[in-house]
């Protein structure tokens, strides 16, 4: 990992949001849900928590793993969202799960140069940064759609604020 503090900060916030924030919560919202509530879809214009969960998969894969460790870019985006419920949630988590290990690994290994240089990823030419940011933020973007799916069909809080109790305020203040 790089010495420089800007860059040290910058991947252990994306490593603390993806893989100790975003990925454990939807794992709790998706995991006990049964395979017909995950390939649910409110409407034929949106996805279930399935095809969400393929489509994080394969851009986590190609943005931050294929692309850091110059791998060929097997992805098939259309396929992810045109599933209907061939794989179970078991299946998709596992699936997820390591695709998020091998993602701790290269955000474990980024260094400097790699976060300035210049990668063509999806037809995309980006920096190694704007890779990892978009990686994060596309993560929370679809994490936050699972999460409303549940909440929708569940009708239950995932209890992932109870530490801001009644003042709305965090306790230690970090993110």
């Amino acid at each position: 990992m790089s010495t420089d503090p800007a860059i040290e900060t910058f991947l252990k916030f994306s490593q603390s949001k993806l893989l100790e924030q975003y990925w454990p919560r939807l794992r709790k919202a998706v995991e006990t849900l049964s395979d017909d509530q995950i390939w649910w879809r409110p409407n034929e214009a949106s996805n279930s928590i399935g095809n969400l969960i393929l489509h994080l998969n394969g851009n986590v894969w190609q943005w931050l793993v294929a692309s850091f460790n110059r791998l060929e870019d097997q992805r098939d985006r259309p396929a992810e969202f045109n599933a209907t419920g061939d794989l179970t949630a078991a299946d998709l988590l596992a699936r997820l799960g390591a695709t998020m290990e091998e993602a701790a690994k290269v955000l474990a290994k980024l260094t400097r140069e790699d976060l300035l240089a210049t990668w063509n990823i999806q037809g995309y030419t980006v920096t190694g940064l704007a890779a990892v940011y978009q990686v994060v933020e596309h993560f929370g973007l679809h994490y936050g759609q699972i999460v409303y799916i549940t909440k929708m069909q569940e009708g239950r809080d995932l209890g992932f604020y109870k530490d801001l109790g009644k003042t709305g305020r965090a306790v230690g203040g970090s993110v």
